[in-house]
This record gives C-alpha cells, structure tokens and sequence, in this order.
C-alpha cells in the first residue's frame, strides 16, 4: 500500500519525478555499463501501457456525440499538428533525421489520460474528451505507421512491418487485455468497488512504466548529454514552440466555434499528445536511436504536464467562467438519481464518477423531491458537526424543495 501510495505520489509530481528519473538515469549510464538495461526495455514499455487501457471506457466511442467537435479535434491532430512537429524540427535539427523522428512522434499521437483530467478540472465537457481520448489513440495507432513512411521515409528507413507489429503489441494487445481485466473486476467486485477502489490503482503502475522507460532512454544516452548538456535546451525550445502554437491554435478554435466546455475539451484532446505510446515506439522499433528520440519525449512530458496545469489557471479568463446551470448538468447524461436515505458519501461519489454537478432525489415511493447540487453538499459539510456518512435527507432543503416543485412539477 506504502508503494501505491509513492507511486501515486510521482504521478502527481511528475514535473519533478520525470527530470529525477532522468537525472538518475544519466548518472547510472555515467557508471555502469546501461547495456545491461536493453532486456527491460520490453517489459516496462508493458508496464507502462496496459495499466492505461484497463480503465479506458471503449463503449464511449459508440456513444452518440458532438460530431462537429469530434472531427475539428481529429483535423487538428492529424491534419495540422504532425505537420507543425515535421516543420519545427526541420527547422532547427536539418541534419538530424532521428531529432526530426522525435518531434514527429511527440506530434503524432494525440490524447492521453491527461486530456480527461485537466478537462474536468478546467469544468470542460468531460464525456466529449473521454470520446475524443479513445478514438485519437485508435486512429493514432493506425495512422501512425503510415505518416513515418510518407513523411520521414525518404531520410531514414522505416521499418513499416515492425512498425505495425510493435503497435499491435504495445496498443492493441494491451487494450484487449485492459478490457478484458476490467470486464473480470466489475464481474468478480461489482461497478462500485471498481470504480470507487480499483480503478485509481492503475495510473500510477503506468507512471512507474513511464518513468522506468524515461531512466533506460537517459542512461543509454548519459554519455552525449554530459558531453553536451546544452543539448537539452536545444530540444526544449522547439517543444515549447511547438505546444505554444497548439495551445494558441486550439483556444482560438474553442472559443470562437464551441460553447465553453466543449471549447475547452477541444483544446485538451488536441494538446495533450499521448507520449507514453510514442516513447514505447521509439524505444522498441528504432533500437540505440530510439533512446535519442525518447530524450525528447521525456522533455515533451515536463512541459506538457506544467502546461496543462497553467492552462487550467487561465481557463476563466479565456473562456469565460463556468455557467452552473443546474437543470442542464442533471439531464446532459441522463437523470442520475438517488434517494433521500442514501449516504452523502454516495452522492459525492456519484457526482465525482458521473462528472455532474446534481442528482434527482427520490423519496422511499420513488417520487422526485427535487435536486442535490455539489454546491449544496459542500455547504453542508463545511459544519464539522456534519460529515458525509450521514443521509442525504439530514441536509436542509427549503430553498432545495421550493426550487424541485418548478421542476418536477
């Protein structure tokens, strides 16, 4: 438990963890011959993706959505954004075709499980990024093989058949098996105990791949950065060019053709590029060239993560702030209800996993009694008399009732 609890811990930090991990990673390629290191390429670029696809809902793919925002996400991750990756490396590594493979990679493949959690944090549309998450890794992985070949192909030689084999083994395979062990949980523990006690437990065992990959790739090069630190830098500053021009690219996009949430879900499911599977393709098609390319991909990470977080900050000033429209946040996925006798804790549960902001509350004759709002809850346990083992029913409802009477009646 200590252990999850350091690796939850990393993965919340990994603006710190990842450069440590490098920094480590450098100073045991410095001593010792990191050769030894190869063998555990395989198996951590495993660790690294499976633990992600266990809690990945594929079912949201089928699920009736904002066709306009789903296909202006997809034309900028791969009509647009690739090609911005190709360009900036051109544009400062000419003579360097792997450099050049590091930003198209890094550019590639969009989406990750950062694009779900900084939306929800900036109140975006969260079921849309869900959405938007699954279907950029599906047509990531697809496409992926074909943009190195017509892109890069005419530099360096694409092992296309390699390519295709080492995304099935390190996408699909992974994904199969992920459902396949969430399938098993929710039948073996039920949807509650998977989604309130299991499912956290997985994103930080992916960290521990990530990071574990990120040591290998900086041990394997320790020699040329120590011999050259500046080149850190080097790479650094076209990363950033390349997330400021997508940032500013998306936002525009965001604002002026979506409604808020929507337009924050945009901006996140186009920025936030899943680099945990590009780092696995470098490391495990391109061989000693790879860890190259993964230096860059480990850059890619700090800035990505501290981005994503800064971007929340300025979210309200961007966008404008959040309209809680509480009849809307009931009935946008359906009415969730609950009845007056359930605990609190359910109801915060409830809100948290369903991503809504209300809950219909229903009496012991299943009669509607009006709606619980987030606010509402918060409000009441800001008493220390109250604590959120006790019944929905305990919590004051006079303006709570006056207000489910318009509602319901």
């Amino acid at each position: 438990m200590k252990f999850l609890q350091f690796l939850q811990f990393l993965q919340k930090n990994l603006i710190w963890s990842i450069p440590s991990f490098m920094i480590a990673g450098m100073l045991f390629g410095n001593f010792y011959n990191p050769a030894v290191l190869k063998s555990a390429i395989l198996p951590f670029t495993f660790l690294m993706v499976y633990p992600m696809m266990v809690n990945l809902n594929l079912k949201k793919v089928f699920t009736k959505g904002d066709a306009k925002l789903q296909t202006a996400a997809q034309i900028i991750n791969f009509a647009v954004i690739p090609f911005l990756g190709l360009l900036i490396g051109k544009a400062f590594f000419a003579d360097s075709p792997f450099v050049i493979l590091g930003f198209l990679l890094t550019s590639l493949l969009p989406t990750s499980g950062m694009t779900i959690s900084w939306t929800g944090f900036a109140k975006g549309n969260v079921p849309e990024a869900v959405k938007m998450t699954i279907i950029g890794l599906i047509l990531g992985s697809v496409f992926t093989p074909f943009y190195l070949q017509a892109l890069i192909g005419t530099t360096i030689e694409i092992p296309l058949l390699k390519v295709f084999q080492q995304i099935a083994i390190i996408v699909f395979l992974p994904m199969i098996l992920g459902y396949i062990t969430q399938q098993f949980l929710i039948w073996k523990y039920g949807i509650a105990v998977y989604q309130k006690d299991l499912k956290k437990k997985f994103p930080p065992i992916s960290t521990l791949g990530v990071l574990s990959i990120v040591f290998i790739a900086m041990a394997l090069k320790s020699k040329m950065i120590i011999a050259e630190p500046l080149l850190l830098l080097k790479y650094l500053i076209p990363l950033a060019i390349i997330y400021g021009v997508n940032f500013l690219l998306s936002t525009v996009v965001g604002k002026y053709f979506f409604r808020r949430e929507d337009g924050i879900a945009l901006v996140y499911g186009t920025v936030m590029r899943n680099l945990s599977i590009a780092l696995a393709i470098a490391m495990t098609v391109f061989g000693e060239d790879g860890s190259e390319i993964a230096l860059i991909i480990a850059l890619a990470y700090i800035i990505q993560v501290q981005a994503g977080a800064w971007y929340v900050k300025f979210t309200d000033k961007i966008f404008g702030k959040a309209s809680f429209n509480i009849i809307g946040n009931a009935t946008q996925e359906g009415v969730f209800s609950l009845h007056d006798n359930d605990s609190i804790q359910n109801a915060i549960y409830l809100l948290k996993e369903e991503h809504i902001h209300s809950i219909a509350i229903l009496d012991d004759k299943e009669k509607p009694v009006g709606l619980l709002t987030s606010e509402m809850i918060l409000n009441y346990l800001t008493d220390q008399k109250h604590d959120a083992n006790q019944i929905i029913r305990n919590i004051k409802l006079d303006s709570f009732l006056k207000f489910s009477k318009n509602i319901f009646s």
